[in-house]
């Protein structure tokens, strides 16, 4: 077992309540694992040494929500936005169309394209749903995909009702044989309760079944107004409740009291020019939350966990230390993940070293590619 001492660090983020801040650390890796985090002079005897030369040491990201099994392109819909065109979720059906006519080989090369690009800037851990096939071989296919990069893979056959079915005849098909085809490739399932979408009624229903055959529940919640996902994810245990942009009081409260994360996605507000969530009202009540980058190609294609925690900071008045724990701890909370997210002794050892002093700097420059090197359970891979 080589052993592996991290010197030189000048600020160390373990992501560990008990010592969550260390300055002028030092951190050992050993067989894939933590085994140990300190002040630089008490480190334990390593078999090899790297100096990272006063750089800030983080966890490696957790990105909890990303759409990355497609093909297609919509620039023309980010353009008519940009120009005042409102977003619905209407687009989705384009990505659809187009991810069904490409070939495996060509959602698999795009899949790694992406997947590559979130590595380079730092993400250890991803969660890939399906949601861009909406028949029983398309996103039994889209799930097999992603499977071949992570182990956090969801089922979102209920993204949008596709043309030519009504919403009963699909929610029972997604409940019955696309969810026997899927179960296999995913750990999660997953829903989109909202107009445009699908009720609270479904909702419930969809989820209760992928529970019953062994998934673990997600819910996209509150993206284009107020409405019942929230209450159904607290209702149902989900893991978590994602985007959370428009939240009653009762909502807030039931996430308090539940243990349900709120992933929050800024990435999405940035590109439909939305108001973005509000991160202090959640965190002043106790919720737990998480940053993703919910990559997709419609609403939010950025692969880059630093520019949404840059956002975080800048546009939904979460301090750093706040938006670099939802980034790590909190992503690891919304897959229900202890091994990832953190950096403490029997972790698993995804580092990320900054080309910085701080994890501040990931808001205070915003866009400088400040991840100088990224390790992967143990294993240097950028």
């Amino acid at each position: 077992m080589t052993s592996v001492l991290f010197e030189g660090i000048g600020l160390l983020y373990t992501g560990d309540p008990a010592a969550e801040e260390l300055r002028d650390a030092a951190l050992v890796v050993a067989d894939g694992e933590v085994l140990w985090t300190g002040p630089s002079d008490r480190a334990p005897d390593a078999d090899e040494r790297v100096d990272v030369e006063g750089g800030c040491v983080i966890p490696g990201f957790v990105d909890s929500h990303a759409h990355l099994v497609f093909a297609g392109d919509r620039t023309e819909e980010f353009t008519a936005r940009m120009s005042g065109v409102p977003y619905s979720a209407g687009g989705i059906r384009t990505t659809v169309a187009a991810t069904r006519q490409a070939t495996g080989g060509e959602l698999a090369g795009r899949t790694a394209s992406l997947v590559a690009e979130m590595l380079d800037q730092g993400t250890t851990t991803v969660e890939i749903k399906s949601g861009y096939g909406l028949t029983i071989e398309d996103e039994r296919r889209s799930l097999e995909i992603a499977a071949a990069f992570t182990g956090e893979t969801t089922y979102l056959g209920a993204h949008v009702v596709p043309p030519g079915l009504s919403a009963d005849d699909y929610v029972r098909e997604v409940t019955g044989p696309m969810l026997d085809a899927c179960a296999p490739y995913a750990r999660w399932i997953d829903v989109f309760c909202e107009r445009g979408a699908f009720d609270g009624d479904q909702t419930r229903e969809i989820l209760a079944a992928g529970i019953a055959a062994g998934l673990g529940a997600r819910v996209h919640a509150g993206q284009l107004g107020e409405g019942p996902g929230v209450s159904i994810a607290c209702e149902l245990g989900a893991a978590s409740a994602d985007h959370c942009t428009h939240l009653s009081a009762a909502d807030v409260e039931a996430l308090a009291g539940s243990g349900v994360v709120a992933t929050l996605l800024p990435g999405a507000e940035f590109s439909t020019r939305s108001p973005y969530p509000d991160a202090r009202r959640l965190i002043d009540a106790g919720v737990t939350v998480a940053l993703a980058t919910d990559c997709n190609p419609g609403s939010s294609f950025t692969s880059s966990m630093p520019f949404c925690v840059a956002l975080a900071v800048r546009e939904m008045a979460m301090t750093p230390l706040e938006a670099i724990r939802a980034a790590t701890v909190g992503g690891a909370r919304a897959l229900r993940r202890t091994d990832v997210g953190a950096l403490r002794p029997g972790a698993r050892a995804d580092l990320v070293v900054l080309d910085a002093p701080s994890y501040t700097h990931l808001a205070y420059r915003p866009g400088v590619p400040l991840v100088r090197q990224v390790w992967q359970g143990g294993v240097r891979v950028v």
